[in-house]
């Protein structure tokens, strides 16, 4: 299978934070990305849609993140140094280590020999799911993304091919429901609103007043912004 056209464009990782400072520097560290001179809590790649933003919020963590990162460490202990923490080591179920980061937020944690300690690499979004295989197509469709090819190693996987500033967009299973707004989300760019909306996307809050985007929600409520030209 080819690529499609995309009906919108990747243009940024955005991650919810209490403590902004700490949690831009660790993953800033953990994802090779350096801050912004003029604001360190944006942090900056070598190419735009590589940029990551760290937005302070007044809510707490009160939820596992149902949006998660995964990346690819040499070993733990940079990771360790920087305020993480392990909560489950591979076993006989997981080849990776489920980590936290300073505010407690989930992520995946591959060792890759050949890399060093730090800095990091993004490997791959994952979010949970209802209907992985719904979501997979949905999100596929916008960004101009295919399935995962031979051999699969995901559930319901969207390969990059460039498109995105990691190797894969990947969609899970989980029996629970979402409840609470996610503190990982990320933003896109298309023409026009009505190529969302009429795909089973939803208006959280339009552009407008302090806002020079649309707050939006994918068809299972995952929030998103979206920016017009």
């Amino acid at each position: 299978m080819s690529q499609t056209s995309p009906l919108a464009t990747w243009q940024a990782l955005c991650l919810d934070a209490s403590d902004q400072p700490r949690l831009a520097g660790f993953w800033a560290a953990a994802l090779h990305r350096r801050p912004d001179p003029h604001d360190p809590t944006h942090l900056l790649g070598e190419e735009e849609g590589e940029q990551v933003w760290v937005d302070a919020v007044p809510e707490a963590r009160t939820a596992k993140n149902r949006v998660h990162l995964d990346v690819e460490v040499g070993d733990l202990d940079g990771l360790l140094i920087l305020g993480a923490t392990v909560l489950r080591e591979p076993d006989g179920e997981i080849s990776w280590y489920v980590m936290a980061d300073p505010e407690g937020g989930e992520f995946c944690a591959f060792l890759r020999p050949e890399r060093g300690s730090l800095p990091g690499r993004l490997y791959e979004v994952v979010v949970d799911c209802a209907d992985p295989y719904a979501q997979s197509a949905w999100w596929g469709e916008l960004l101009g993304l295919v399935p995962e090819r031979e051999p699969k190693e995901h559930f319901a996987a969207l390969e990059s091919d460039g498109r995105l500033p990691f190797d894969y967009l990947c969609f899970v299973p989980v029996p629970e429901p979402k409840t609470v707004k996610n503190r990982i989300h990320w933003d896109i760019e298309v023409p026009d609103i009505a190529l969302l909306t009429e795909r089973g996307a939803t208006v959280l809050r339009p552009r407008g007043g302090d806002i020079g985007w649309h707050v939006m929600a994918d068809p299972e409520g995952n929030e998103f912004c979206a920016f017009t030209a």
